[in-house]
């Protein structure tokens, strides 16, 4: 049997790199060979449970050991790995349950009520939980299906310490990772073992990580930017990941002072809250090499700050259905650059063209189209999305990113506006489209259009222009409340401006860009 997957990767670092530590969450620490065994215990255990090749498993989580358990557990037996955003409200949980047929949910305590509404919608018949210190008998009362305890599912008779023996190939799926739509129906982007591996050798290649590293993962690892940037190159190389199961900017200083940390993968705003918190100026940070930040460009006085301690800045553009990297620009061009999304990424095509796929000359501006082995063959059970993302012709398959830029005449990447109108809020991407249906729902609302507006803590946050049905009366208040517990917080809108009339294009359509300039200030 050969595992050409990630989930071989650590069962061949518990050799390469025998007594060296792979994670440390909190006071914990295992070593590759621990780290190994515990894999290689779940994996055993899960096909106990009737786990096959191909099936889904869904994580609902913050960042644990657990996480990555499972993730390379499921890996090395064929299966389908299936990482659920920890913000996301109950009915959308169900949604992304239900959509990947999962039929097991291995969740953490304190997810434990959310985990609870999810599967209420869902065919879920397995649920593992993980011990977090945060267990509520009561709401386990509330479950109708089987629940078990993870370190006792580890324990268990079934669970050996052997490694299993499966074929699983580069092109089998490895991940379902869900993405909104302009249509603001979640897509499962499907990302394949290859695309996990091309995408940390483009990470090694460019940033020339070491098997030294010390990587903080201070983002969400149910992001692909935080797994695929940082965790998998970590782990390719044989390096060292810590843990934290949320954001706090004091702790981060801490654990990169504490553990001489080297390497951080962020968005804008979290670089700009260590940098303002109090310890900043006392804490040495001298063992960052590698700092690395996506979702937008690192504002000019952030850059200062951090290069008045020697530290500069990685920066890159990409997203889910690339795995995520599609182009990198480097430290030394920040300056120079500033502004630009970098060059394509080592193993990885970026191009500029038209609707039709013909490529643009430099300082045209037009779609910025990405091909490579890191980019997804499509979305999991949507065709139609599947038709409408990418674009065949004699040099390939082009995956059809819906983002405008243009290419300089150094052949580096701009990136112009955003076709699709996503707002991305301190690297979280936000749809207009999910929220407007949502508010469409009001029976006050005549008229609804969602945009993004500048905020200088999270970069963009989303505001919503409302038309107040004639006869109702209506609040900012009712609009917000109404959303809560529907949507995840982070898309719900931070204000609403009440408008008499929509300005529409001749065809009916919301002129966004008009809205922007009258109430986006």
């Amino acid at each position: 049997m050969t595992n050409q997957g990630i989930g071989d990767w650590i069962h061949r670092r518990q050799i390469k790199s025998a007594g060296r530590i792979a994670v440390t969450a909190g006071e914990r620490e295992l070593t590759y060979e621990q780290f190994g065994e515990r894999i290689n215990r779940l994996a055993n255990a899960l096909v106990e449970r009737g786990v096959q090749p191909g099936e889904r498993v869904a994580y609902l989580g913050e960042n644990s050991v657990e996480f990555l358990e499972t993730l390379f557990a499921l890996g090395s037996i064929g299966a389908v790995f299936v990482p659920l955003n920890t913000r996301l409200a109950g009915p959308e949980v169900a949604f992304h349950l239900e959509d990947s047929s999962s039929k097991m949910l291995i969740t953490s305590h304190t997810m434990e009520p959310l985990a609870v509404a999810g599967v209420e919608g869902a065919d879920v018949e397995q649920l593992i939980f993980v011990d977090d210190g945060k267990r509520r008998p009561a709401e386990e009362g509330r479950l109708t299906l089987p629940a078990e305890q993870y370190d006792e599912v580890l324990a268990g008779a079934g669970a050996t310490a052997e490694r299993p023996q499966v074929d699983v190939d580069l092109d089998d799926l490895a991940i379902i990772l869900y993405t909104s739509g302009t249509t603001g129906s979640p897509k499962g982007a499907m990302l394949s073992h290859g695309n996990l591996t091309w995408n940390a050798i483009n990470v090694i290649s460019d940033l020339a990580l070491t098997n030294e590293e010390v990587s903080l993962m201070i983002s969400p690892m149910f992001h692909v930017a935080s797994l695929g940037m940082g965790v998998l190159p970590t782990f390719l190389k044989g390096g060292q990941v810590i843990l934290e199961p949320r954001f706090e900017p004091g702790r981060a200083l801490e654990l990169v002072e504490r553990h001489q940390a080297t390497f951080i993968s962020g968005v804008p705003t979290t670089y700009q809250m260590i940098a303002e918190h109090p310890d900043w100026d006392t804490t040495d940070i001298s063992s960052l090499k590698n700092l690395t930040c996506g979702g937008s460009a690192v504002p000019l006085r952030i850059l200062e700050t951090y290069e008045g301690r020697g530290l500069s800045f990685t920066m890159g553009y990409g997203m889910t259905e690339t795995a995520p990297g599609a182009t990198t620009l480097p430290a030394r061009y920040s300056r120079e650059k500033m502004g630009s999304a970098g060059v394509p990424h080592f193993h990885t095509h970026v191009r500029v063209a038209d609707f039709d796929g013909n490529e643009l000359p430099a300082n045209e501006v037009g779609e910025v189209q990405i091909m490579g082995p890191n980019v997804i063959s499509g979305y999991w059970n949507r065709p139609d999305a599947n038709d409408s993302s990418f674009i065949t012709d004699e040099s390939g398959t082009w995956f059809r990113s819906g983002d405008m830029g243009y290419m300089d005449d150094d052949g580096f990447l701009f990136i112009s506006d955003r076709l699709k109108d996503m707002i991305i809020s301190g690297g979280e991407n936000i749809y207009p489209a999910q929220i407007e249906q949502e508010l469409a729902q009001l029976e006050a609302i005549a008229s609804v259009a969602v945009f993004g507006i500048s905020d200088e803590k999270w970069g963009e946050v989303p505001r919503a222009a409302v038309v107040v049905r004639e006869g109702h009366d209506l609040t900012e208040q009712d609009v917000l409340s109404y959303l809560d517990g529907k949507l995840a917080r982070y898309k719900i809108p931070k204000s609403v401006v009440f408008v008499d009339e929509m300005p529409r294009t001749a065809s009916g359509k919301v002129r966004k860009p008009q809205l922007r300039e009258q109430y986006g200030h």
